[in-house]
């Protein structure tokens, strides 16, 4: 069995100048991991943490090592307002990371989606949209291998959980027959200070996947709040890994999918412009090769892939 757990980072909130601190980008997204591995995914994240948080290593029980959660928006933090250690630290957590979803096999799934200026947004629609989409990927991700998964969201309010599900129950339970059989049920939540897989995927979220987007796709509003330059050093030194970690397809019309998907509603721009390194780092390459199951051909490189 698989496990995917899922973390969001921003809002719904309408960007304009009079709100400066609205997220320009909303992210949904998070990792896969078998289940055989989650022991020992669990166990170097606490000594990651223990690392990172010294006050923890003289922690009595390992509920409070748990419980201490290393927010993403504290690293985004780190780089806005902190020095140079500080800096240092929140890469090194980064990298740290990063290293250890490749050691555990760990795939990514993402959902971003760039907000217009001035524009009112439906949250609810479009992180309801997210999850079925990352739902629809796993279910190919899991198809591929002949197995079962689970999605494991970050609870919000009960109203919330409730109606963003919705759409991936009727596809599964729907008078027609299962479009998601390998999804052994419709996604369920729990709490990021009792899941360790969901502290993992809100620091891949909110401490990557976020600060890279605005530095990618709204880099212009420098009025905003999370339009910070620093944010550019997350995308240029991390997210060619990430684009590693991607579990990216071909759809039956030929067309690329899966992994992170970008919905650019400012000026239509692709998934392929986070992973577009040349020019910004010493990487000879110019996009992360696509992501497939062993099985499938070797892939060419990743064409610019934007979902509605």
């Amino acid at each position: 069995m698989h496990l995917c757990y899922v973390d969001e980072s921003g809002d719904g909130q309408t960007v304009d100048p009079a709100t400066p601190e609205a997220p320009p980008v909303m992210v949904i997204g998070g990792i896969v991991v078998e289940e055989s591995e989650l022991r020992s995914l669990t166990w170097d994240f606490i000594n990651l943490k223990k690392q990172f948080r010294p006050t923890l290593r003289t922690a009595g029980k390992l509920s409070e090592v748990i419980r201490t959660e290393i927010k993403g928006s504290s690293i985004r933090s780190h780089l806005r307002n902190g020095n140079r250690n500080q800096a240092r630290m929140a890469h090194g957590l980064i990298d740290k990371l990063l290293t250890m979803l490749e050691r555990h096999d760990c795939r990514v799934l993402a959902k971003i989606c760039v907000k217009q200026d001035g524009v009112t947004n439906a949250e609810d629609a479009m992180y309801g949209a997210s999850v079925a989409s990352l739902c629809a990927h796993f279910e190919h991700f899991l198809a591929g291998r002949e197995d079962r998964g689970v999605v494991i969201l970050d609870s919000r309010t009960k109203s919330k959980n409730v109606d963003n599900v919705h759409c991936v129950t009727t596809r599964k339970f729907r008078m027609g027959g299962d479009l998601m059989p390998h999804l052994a049920e419709s996604p369920v939540f729990g709490h990021s200070d009792s899941h360790i897989g969901l502290q993992i995927a809100d620091l891949l979220v909110s401490a990557v996947l976020f600060p890279a987007a605005c530095a990618t796709y709204v880099q212009d509003l420098t009025w905003n709040t999370h339009c910070h330059p620093a944010y550019a050093a997350i995308r240029d030194r991390h997210c060619a890994r990430v684009g590693e970690l991607q579990h990216r397809y071909r759809t039956a019309t030929g067309k690329w999918t899966g992994g992170v998907v970008v919905s650019d509603r400012r000026s239509g721009r692709s998934a392929a412009e986070l992973f577009r390194i040349a020019e910004r780092a010493p990487v000879p390459t110019a996009l992360i090769p696509a992501q497939q199951h062993p099985a499938a051909p070797a892939a060419p490189v990743t064409p610019a892939v934007t979902e509605p």
